[in-house]
């Protein structure tokens, strides 16, 4: 499955000669671990060093929203002593590199940056998660104590999430109306996407609950390592709510029994960072409904890759019990 996507946009020959850009990975050998939104592939040494690249999905994020992922993943780890992915510079000096490696010569070049190799495991849903969600509530208000004193690089962009950009039909993930199996469920979608507009306009964004956040600490972008939680990939980093965050966290498995255990051990250890007003805690559902249908826009448009295909198969209807409960809770 993963070695078809690699074929069908990444040119194996092409990603060969790119690697002169690192030079002392040139001779590496590559693995394709990874292909939601970009490329990820594992770099092998014949010494057995590994690092990580990533190939940027063309298009998606300017070469000024990757620099300035990468500025912020650095002051977490130098200001927060927070584990962050560490960025290897090119034989030029920077992080950031592009080479040409789709097979579509419309494609001239993608955005690629070069990661450290780091041990750990990534959490499964049948594991025991609320230690990892406890830490993950921490890591959470540390980074959201860092933006809001933390001063920003000249130039800083990075995408802006919020009720119009996840909802509208020109969304950052696409329309969430043109999800697989939407038809039979489309009036409830749409009395939910009303119901979301209406309550985050009232919630606002106020600097207090509105800032930059990592927004997708799902299990896939967590390694477990001994007893430490380490937070990868912050390719999707931008502009939302805070509370957010705990939203990505609990990504595709929202009707998960475990949901309740998972929001008070987030909390738990949130609150032992960072303050949170009960009126800002009892807007936890909203955010779960909103990321909920961030995913369903993200299925419809990434219906080629063979994650978003299977998750299809039943995701609309899934919903539908999360939204009939939502609505009765605030509809």
């Amino acid at each position: 499955m993963s070695d078809q996507i690699a074929q069908t946009e990444i040119s194996s020959t092409k990603l060969a000669k790119s690697l002169v850009l690192w030079p002392e990975w040139a001779d590496a050998t590559f693995e394709l671990i990874n292909h939601t939104e970009n490329a990820t592939f594992l770099m092998t040494r014949a010494d057995g060093a590994k690092t990580v690249l990533r190939v940027h999905r063309y298009g998606y994020n300017s070469a000024a929203a990757i620099q300035s992922e990468l500025a912020w993943m650095q002051a977490l780890r130098q200001d927060q002593q927070m584990f962050t992915p560490t960025p290897i510079a090119g034989a030029n000096g920077t992080l950031l590199q592009s080479a040409a490696v789709n097979i579509d010569p419309a494609v001239p070049s993608q955005f690629m940056v070069l990661f450290e190799f780091e041990t750990g495991r990534e959490p499964q849903e049948n594991d025991d998660l609320e230690n990892s969600f406890v830490e993950l509530g921490r890591l959470a208000a540390k980074a959201h104590n860092h933006v809001q004193s933390w001063t920003f690089p000249a130039g800083f962009e990075r995408l802006r999430w919020t009720e119009n950009t996840i909802l509208d039909a020109d969304g950052l993930w696409g329309d969430w109306r043109k999800a697989p199996l939407m038809d039979a469920h489309f009036d409830l979608y749409q009395h939910l996407d009303q119901l979301l507009r209406e309550r985050l306009a009232h919630f606002g964004k106020g600097a207090d609950r509105y800032g930059l956040i990592h927004a997708d600490m799902r299990l896939a972008n967590l390694l477990i390592d001994g007893n430490q939680t380490k937070l990868i990939d912050f390719d999707d980093c931008g502009y939302c709510w805070f509370l957010y965050d705990f939203a990505a966290a609990i990504s595709f498995m929202e009707d998960s029994p475990k949901v309740p255990a998972l929001k008070t051990a987030w909390l738990k250890g949130y609150r032992e960072i960072k303050e949170l007003s009960v009126e800002d805690e009892a807007e936890l559902d909203t955010m779960i409904m909103l990321r909920r249908m961030a995913l369903t826009a993200w299925i419809g448009s990434h219906i080629a890759s063979p994650f978003a295909a299977e998750t299809a198969r039943d995701f609309v209807p899934r919903g539908v019990p999360l939204i009939e409960e939502y609505l009765s809770k605030f509809g």
